[in-house]
């Protein structure tokens, strides 16, 4: 039955203040996964489940465009990026990012960051430690670049390390607010601005993008109204490729806590079971916390399972509680990739970067990217060896988004043999 009508008490301090375990908190005693609330003033719709998330991504009752709120688009996503699109302009903007599904494109990508890791991996070994999260996102930052065509200064590192710093702090700042938030903004100001110099530079044949770069993609695209991308935008884009595509320095600092407090993990990757590896990735991407939730606007008045939101009310997908429920995971909070062989990933069940089709809908395009560049990237972490000294590993469902506190600190590194160098 529908809930009550009385007022509902605004719950958007408590989301920051449990962050995580807001939103499985507001379901715990709701069987059918669905429950009303009120959010940045707004009534709101939170949903789970596998139908949940096909109602949630049906353009007729959700809408994106307008729910992002500003301080996300100011850090994360960039402000008239695709995610705030609909309908026709929202298939002819994702266009652009179609073609990085491709298998080939997936497989230039993680040859590239693979490349980079294989540099790095021998200047880790004369280091007397090192912040493998930070270490990750230098790798990633390097070799997306080489990857989409953007230009680096590759004969120093600090060209790489400030941007790699600065797309780390947009991811790391959208959810907060403080000092990691104002990072994240003048992180975002500071690389909007490069980025559209940059697509500038090309137009006007300063610099020459690579045949068939992202950064040619980028420059060359045309709206559905047939007009080019305005610069900002155009940066804004370049860098929905190039960000999200460092953030997976988060899941190789989870996948290093994973294989450190389960060593029989590691012996299993090296088995060169390709089934197996691609059963731990998915479990790193379920079971480690990123992404909280997804929102987006009622189109008209709608209800779910009997509870109502009224048009222009929000409707909120609970990613992370439906990553660990127990009607669809057997001991959810038990890290155990041997789920994803016994029962095959099912499209709107595992969800860590939304649900849907990638091709028509919000889904992440670069969900194929993030499972490559992981697949490879935990096959080199389980065969490379190092000793991990005492550190604080606990991870913080209150922090958005949760992060190893320590950042997976490593010494003694040795580097693989020339072969496994070369293993992807």
């Amino acid at each position: 039955m529908d809930m009550p009508t009385s007022p509902l008490i605004d719950r958007s301090l408590p989301a920051i203040a449990k962050g995580y375990t807001w939103l499985p908190g507001l379901l715990r005693d709701r069987p059918d996964g669905v429950t009303r609330t009120r959010v940045m003033g707004k009534p709101a719709l939170v949903v789970r489940g596998p139908e949940a998330v096909r109602f949630f991504y049906d353009e007729d009752n959700v809408r994106r465009g307008g729910a992002l709120p500003e301080p996300v688009l100011s850090t994360l996503f960039g402000h008239d990026a695709v995610h705030t699109l609909d309908g026709d302009a929202h298939r002819a903007r994702k266009g652009l990012f179609l073609p990085l599904l491709h298998p080939d494109r997936i497989a230039g990508l993680v040859e590239q960051v693979t490349t980079a890791w294989d540099e790095a991996v021998r200047e880790w070994s004369g280091a007397e430690q090192t912040v493998l999260f930070d270490a990750a996102s230098g790798v990633l930052t390097r070799g997306v670049c080489r990857w989409a065509g953007v230009p680096l200064d590759e004969g120093t590192t600090e060209d790489t390390a400030h941007l790699a710093r600065d797309l780390v702090a947009m991811v790391d700042g959208f959810a907060t607010a403080g000092p990691r938030h104002w990072r994240a903004r003048r992180a975002r100001s500071r690389q909007e601005q490069r980025f559209a110099r940059l697509v500038d530079d090309v137009r006007s044949g300063r610099v020459t993008a690579p045949d068939g770069s992202v950064l040619a993609a980028v420059c060359e695209h045309r709206e559905a109204d047939g007009e080019p991308l305005h610069p900002h935008t155009a940066a804004v884009e370049l860098l929905n490729v190039i960000r999200p595509t460092v953030a997976v320095c988060w899941f190789v600092a989870y996948t290093a806590h994973a294989l450190h407090l389960q060593p029989n993990q590691r012996e299993r990757l090296r088995g060169g079971d390709t089934a197996y590896t691609a059963a731990f990735v998915h479990e790193v991407r379920r079971f480690y916390p990123f992404v909280p939730c997804l929102g987006g606007l009622a189109v008209r008045d709608l209800s779910w399972r009997d509870v109502s939101v009224p048009v222009g009310g929000m409707v909120v997908l609970d990613v992370f509680g439906q990553n660990h429920d127990e009607k669809l995971w057997s001991d959810p909070y038990v890290f155990r990739p041997e789920r994803f062989l016994e029962h095959p990933v099912e499209r709107d069940e595992l969800i860590p970067q939304g649900g849907g089709e990638p091709r028509t809908g919000h889904r992440c395009p670069g969900e194929g990217l993030t499972i490559g560049l992981l697949e490879a990237l935990a096959l080199r972490l389980a065969d490379l060896e190092f000793t991990v000294p005492d550190q604080d590993l606990r991870i913080s469902l209150r922090r958005i988004p949760a992060r190893v506190r320590s950042g997976f600190v490593v010494r003694d590194v040795r580097v693989p043999s020339a072969h496994t160098l070369t293993t992807v």
